[in-house]
């Protein structure tokens, strides 16, 4: 399966990412904004992390405006605060007009997940993609047993299906092309035993290169990290409104790209 003919960057109008806490679903739903507005997609991207107040896609607000991607968050100092707020604006998402793709990152586990609930009238009605993140590095999530344990909460929590898996495998800077290949190895058994299809392996471009990676079997989004927390943010780091963080590369207009 080539770049060009991932659904993403053809007929999905509406895509939501979720997973378990650590998963690193945010630094997915970033790069893949990007991705697909290089594409020549018209992206709108709703940050719909209600529940952990780091590591939230409107953190690279900048960044993604750049590449002109429409994000939507609260309005004014409302973006930082760490409440259930969700915009009136998310409601008009649910219904892109063609060209245009609509994409939630969506809070942690089956906690964030119960947004989704709210919105599963239009969601239907337009049709969704609903992708759980899947990183067996992390607590209950480390076999094929757990991904599914969370599949299933999160289902029960929006009441939507999940519809495809995305492989993001990794231990932060300690990441190895092992690393990847053992947590694609839990994701295929889960997508076995689900009947559910992997969309694609997510990889820090450091590993791209590396011949392990290279022959996957998979597709392979290449990213770059835009995530981070204010505590590993360089010395005398450029800051949001009411002292936001700017993450790392948010001001150098890089973004990830698709490879076979």
């Amino acid at each position: 399966m080539t770049a060009e003919t991932l659904p993403l960057l053809k007929d999905d109008r509406l895509v939501m990412v979720v997973g378990n806490y650590g998963s690193g679903k945010t630094e997915v739903s970033v790069n893949l904004a990007i991705r697909a507005a290089a594409s020549g997609r018209r992206v709108r991207i709703a940050d719909l992390d209600l529940v952990n107040p780091y590591f939230r896609c409107r953190e690279a607000r900048r960044l993604m405006e750049a590449h002109g991607i429409s994000v939507v968050v609260p309005p004014g100092a409302q973006a930082w605060a760490d409440l259930p707020i969700v915009v009136p604006e998310v409601l008009h998402m649910l219904s892109p007009p063609a060209g245009t793709l609509s994409l939630f990152d969506v809070g942690g586990d089956d906690v964030g997940a119960r947004v989704l609930g709210s919105l599963r009238g239009g969601a239907i009605a337009t049709g969704y993609e609903l992708w759980q993140v899947i990183n067996p590095q992390r607590p209950f999530t480390r076999d094929a047993d757990g991904c599914l344990a969370m599949r299933e909460a999160i289902e029960r929590s929006s009441r939507l299906v999940v519809t495809g898996l995305v492989v993001n495998a990794h231990l932060m800077e300690e990441t190895t092309a092992d690393t990847v290949l053992s947590g694609l190895a839990v994701a295929r058994e889960v997508a076995r035993r689900g009947g559910l299809g992997i969309r694609f392996v997510a990889v820090m471009e450091s590993l791209a290169d590396e011949p392990p990676i290279r022959a996957i079997g998979e597709p392979v989004l290449v990213m770059k990290r835009h995530m981070l927390p204010p505590w590993l943010l360089p010395a005398g780091e450029e800051r949001l409104p009411a002292g936001r963080p700017v993450p790392l590369g948010r001001r150098n207009g890089s973004h990830g790209t698709y490879r076979d």
